[in-house]
């Protein structure tokens, strides 16, 4: 019985032994793999292979890609591992359109950035050009333009502050079939009321409102005018309560011909 069980531990030894050396050689080719590797990653951070090869810009409208790339500070002479992530999404969102950025880098040598851009809201009418209003309040002065913006409202005597804030905080809050009738908006402050506005709209009538309750009186204009005559234009008052007061065309005519007889003396 002994004799038996001394045989098979016997008979086990070379088992056992050949389990450790593949235990050791699994061991020898992982520690060689990581070696390897740590070879392959020091040669790569150091080679030209690890700088920046492409830079791909995704969401904007407003930039080029070429103006974000530049704000960036990200080159082909960038090492990839040097690029800082937050920093750069910094320096970005400090662009007075940028509203929101992201960067993600793509191995081996790819940058990935991911813009959101603030919305226009309006326009500013200064002298021959049109500043665009952002939605955070700011007027762009570097970003003029002579040409007159399509379905976007036009503010005329406004600033930044708090008038300007609570327009744009109106604006946002109409339904879109709204704003694109609006033409022109013009802050028109009054001694009893610092948040007066103008309103010209594309229909030919014209609107008088308070910032203070300018929204929820004004989604009731389809409303207001489905109840008027199209070919009687005049004012809608919309600071207390609602009502409608037509244009007088002969006075108009009669100071036209006061003008005529003017200029013929």
């Amino acid at each position: 019985m002994e004799k038996g069980k001394i045989v098979a531990l016997e008979d086990r030894i070379p088992k056992l032994k050949e389990q450790r050396r593949r235990k050791a050689n699994r061991r020898l080719v992982l520690l060689l793999i990581l070696f390897f590797s740590m070879i392959v990653v020091i040669a790569y951070s150091q080679s030209p292979l690890s700088h920046v090869k492409h830079i791909t810009v995704i969401g904007n409208d407003v930039y080029t890609d070429a103006e974000l790339i530049k704000a960036s500070g990200i080159t082909t002479d960038t090492n990839i591992w040097n690029v800082k992530k937050s920093d750069i999404s910094s320096k970005l969102q400090d662009l007075s359109e940028i509203k929101q950025a992201k960067l993600q880098v793509k191995w081996p040598n790819t940058i990935e950035i991911q813009v959101k851009e603030h919305k226009r809201v309006a326009y500013l009418k200064q002298d021959t050009n049109y500043l665009p209003v952002m939605e955070n309040g700011k007027i762009l002065n570097d970003r003029n333009t002579e040409i007159i913006p399509i379905n976007s409202p036009i503010l005329f005597k406004f600033k930044e502050g708090k008038v300007l804030d609570q327009m744009i905080k109106e604006l946002e809050i109409l339904p879109s079939e709204i704003l694109n009738s609006i033409s022109e908006i013009h802050y028109s402050p009054k001694k009893t009321d610092r948040y007066h506005i103008s309103l010209f709209m594309n229909d030919g009538f014209e609107v008088s409102a308070t910032l203070r309750s300018f929204s929820e009186k004004m989604v009731h204009y389809p409303s207001i005018i489905s109840q008027l005559d199209p070919h009687k234009k005049g004012i809608i008052d919309l600071e207390v309560g609602s009502y409608f007061k037509a244009f007088e065309p002969e006075v108009e005519e009669k100071k036209v011909e006061e003008d005529k007889s003017e200029g013929e003396r």
